[in-house]
């Protein structure tokens, strides 16, 4: 492997990881509000969809983020009243969004588009291209989404409350912290960021909207949240990792050195031995997953 390889392993890998990084941070968020959610991988397919959507009726690779950003708010929405107004289950929604994007997202291909398999984005955000691939600004947004997020999180009085709804929501409520208002939107923020993550994938990185283009990325999300501790700072670490193995994938895959197929399953192989490593040693917040009645 000579240092063009290298180099070029290394800006796939900053692409690879978005995705996995902006769901993993807004998973964190929410979960550290006590809000489960497991939808993030139809949140990443919708939002990949309507995002090239809303880009190719604008004109604009901005404006079909926030179209991802927007799919993601409505899903988060839909999320923090069944869990948190309703008290309802945290993990039924999510295999919901889920089931529901594996059949409108295929079906909306081919209706909106006429075409069946994949769409060609015609609108994709600006990016550097270097010889040794591109590189998009946004691989620079989410690093300053992770940082801020962990700062606001641990280090300023809304993410102690935050936090504290997440842990010991009776104190937080006998405080006078609205316990409902803070997970709700904490849920809220953990979808906007996955829908970001979405649209960055049709818009800014693979040009292309499939029926199968998240390809496990929510829940490679959600082992690595897990893997961070609840950190949005280590999940922006492991994101890279996780984006690292995928890119590794990518090169190694053409020069057919092992079976392609082996190959590809590296970034889930690596998935499963990280999350087996930690199975026992994670500590999630003391509520996370329990809806709040207040007595």
């Amino acid at each position: 492997m000579d240092l063009g390889s290298i180099i070029s392993i290394l800006i796939t890998s900053l692409m690879a990881m978005v995705p996995i990084v902006l769901t993993s941070v807004g998973a964190v968020w929410s979960e550290r509000a006590g809000v489960v959610s497991i939808g993030y991988e139809g949140v990443l397919l919708m939002s990949a969809f309507f995002g090239a959507i809303a880009a190719e009726v604008t004109g604009s690779g901005i404006m079909g983020l926030v179209g991802g950003i927007a799919t993601g708010i409505i899903f988060g929405i839909l999320h923090g009243v069944l869990t948190v107004y309703l008290k309802g289950d945290h993990i039924i929604p999510g295999i919901g969004i889920n089931l529901l994007a594996m059949g409108v997202v295929p079906f909306g291909i081919l209706a909106y588009w006429g075409t069946a398999g994949q769409h060609q984005v015609a609108v994709t955000l600006w990016s550097w291209n270097t010889k040794y691939g591109k590189i998009s600004p946004m691989v620079f947004v989410t690093i300053a989404i992770a940082v801020i997020t962990w700062w606001v999180l641990f280090k300023t009085p809304l993410g102690l409350r935050v936090r504290s709804v997440g842990e010991n929501p009776e104190a937080a409520d006998a405080l006078g912290i609205n316990v409902e208002k803070y997970r709700f939107w904490s849920t809220v923020y953990g979808h906007a960021l996955a829908g970001l993550g979405g649209a960055y994938m049709s818009v800014a990185w693979l040009g292309v909207v499939q029926k199968t283009m998240s390809a496990g990325r929510g829940f490679i999300a959600l082992a690595n949240m897990v893997f961070s501790g609840w950190n949005p700072l280590v999940a922006l670490l492991g994101g890279w990792l996780f984006g690292f193995f995928d890119a590794l994938a990518a090169w190694l895959a053409p020069l057919h050195i092992i079976p392609g197929q082996f190959i590809l399953m590296l970034p889930y192989i690596m998935t499963l031995i990280i999350v087996a490593g930690i199975i026992g040693k994670a500590r999630p917040p003391k509520w996370d997953g329990r809806p709040y009645k207040r007595e």
